[in-house]
């Protein structure tokens, strides 16, 4: 017997929660099969099979949070299970708990996909079990989901034909239409509603999960760190005509190209000659740590809750480059598939709502990191050039540090190198290495 522990999945990590469980008791599974989908206060991870054989007990339940070494389940290694899958039993029980399982149908796998993917099929009121996966080992990915849903667009309400193969052919074999899903209550957890006297309905949501973790770290680097945050803004006419010219070549290579990597080399060059704006204070030892590396977090917006995927070493890397792994990255965290080695050893923070709206904000630093910036909405306004008032591209950069290892003047200084080398994109391009 094989027991099967929740490992650390990352960095740090002291317990996860349960948020699919993908086999039952009694079922046989091959090595490197995906068993659990546990949500770290970082990523959702899927946790696989160490060995082939016979699940023999499970003893946690969806929606559970265990700690870090807790056994999850127990695999009889190198069983044969053939004859035991048709006798599966529905109840679970362990001292503690009791698991109920819906019966298990002989000829039917549970469809892989990754959260973010599973919650888009329950908002798009999909039977996600319908759809044939395109992904790897089969899982369905955001793609076939949109496939699906117009193929049964077009085909309502006519029958489908009885020679459909693949996704058609499955909808035949479906007694379940469009939209009578029931609707699934957010991963946050099940939802509570109490009705006030004086306010109205009040629906309570427990913190949880990625949301939980995202206010614990807020509350400890608020805790800690003793923030400060500087405002500037700045004149973009020349870095968007820079842009709309590259432009093109980017379109040729299909690379999105947005203004975020030209703020990241700027950043990078800045943030070599500002080393304590790439650095963190080990509080144990009171030392400060010079990070001689430049590994650059972009805050992005996830169904989730706020993910920082990192981009390595970007002091190395080109603007094209920089684009593609943006590109890459905000994809990856919008399915879901983001791994540790994504969202960890990050120096400085990049905040980036332009694109959504606001003129200024208080960023809060990414703890262990000592700064973070936040970028603004960029816009037509007017300003006094020569003495005469124009109208520029302008936006504003808010810059939040730890004042505990940068004064005042120093973050200034540093949003001023940063400034001078996007307002004037030749300067820029003639300090990059």
């Amino acid at each position: 017997m094989v027991e099967f522990k929740l490992p650390d999945v990352g960095e740090g990590m002291h317990e996860g929660e349960i948020v699919k469980v993908l086999v039952r008791t009694g079922e046989s599974v091959q090595q490197d099969q995906p068993l659990l989908e546990v949500q770290t206060d970082k990523v959702n991870a899927e946790l696989s099979a160490p060995v082939t054989g016979i699940i023999r007990e499970i003893f946690i339940s969806e929606g559970e949070t265990v700690e870090v070494g807790t056994t999850l389940l127990v695999i009889d290694a190198g069983t044969e299970a053939k004859a035991e899958e048709t006798k599966l039993p529905e109840k679970v029980v362990n001292p503690d708990k009791t698991v109920n399982f819906a019966p298990a149908r002989a000829d039917h796998r549970r469809s892989l996909a990754t959260p973010y993917v599973r919650q888009l099929a329950r908002e798009m009121k999909l039977d996600i079990e319908l759809v044939t996966g395109t992904g790897a080992a089969g899982r369905v990915t955001e793609e076939d989901l949109r496939q699906f849903a117009n193929r049964l667009q077009k085909s309502a309400p006519a029958k489908f034909p009885t020679s459909a193969t693949g996704n058609e052919r499955q909808l035949e074999e479906s007694t379940v239409p469009i939209g009578t899903e029931p609707v699934v209550q957010p991963k946050t957890g099940t939802a509570t509603r109490a009705a006030t006297s004086s306010q109205g309905d009040i629906e309570r949501l427990p913190l949880k999960g990625i949301r939980k973790k995202i206010a614990e770290h807020m509350v400890k680097s608020v805790t800690i760190i003793p923030h400060v945050t500087s405002v500037d803004e700045l004149e973009m006419d020349q870095l968007r005509a820079l842009r709309e010219k590259i432009k093109p070549h980017a379109d040729k290579r299909n690379i999105k190209l947005t203004f975020l990597p030209f703020f990241i080399k700027a950043l990078v060059i800045a943030l070599k000659e500002f080393p304590t704006l790439n650095a963190s204070i080990d509080e144990r030892t009171n030392e400060i740590l010079l990070k001689r590396f430049y590994h650059i977090g972009i805050a992005t917006d996830t169904p989730e809750g706020l993910i920082v995927p990192v981009i390595k070493d970007a002091d190395h890397k080109s603007i094209f480059q920089l684009a593609e792994e943006i590109d890459q990255l905000a994809r990856l965290a919008r399915e879901g598939k983001l791994t540790m080695e994504h969202i960890t050893g990050g120096t400085f923070t990049i905040s980036n709502v332009g694109p959504i709206g606001g003129l200024q904000a208080t960023p809060i630093i990414n703890h262990p990191e000592v700064a973070i910036i936040s970028l603004h909405k960029m816009e037509k306004r007017w300003v006094v050039r020569e003495d005469e008032g124009v109208i520029r591209w302008m936006m504003n950069l808010s810059l939040s540090f730890d004042h505990r290892l940068i004064d005042g003047v120093t973050a200034v200084r540093f949003t001023n190198r940063i400034k001078e080398l996007l307002e004037d994109p030749n300067l820029l391009f003639a300090e990059m290495v």
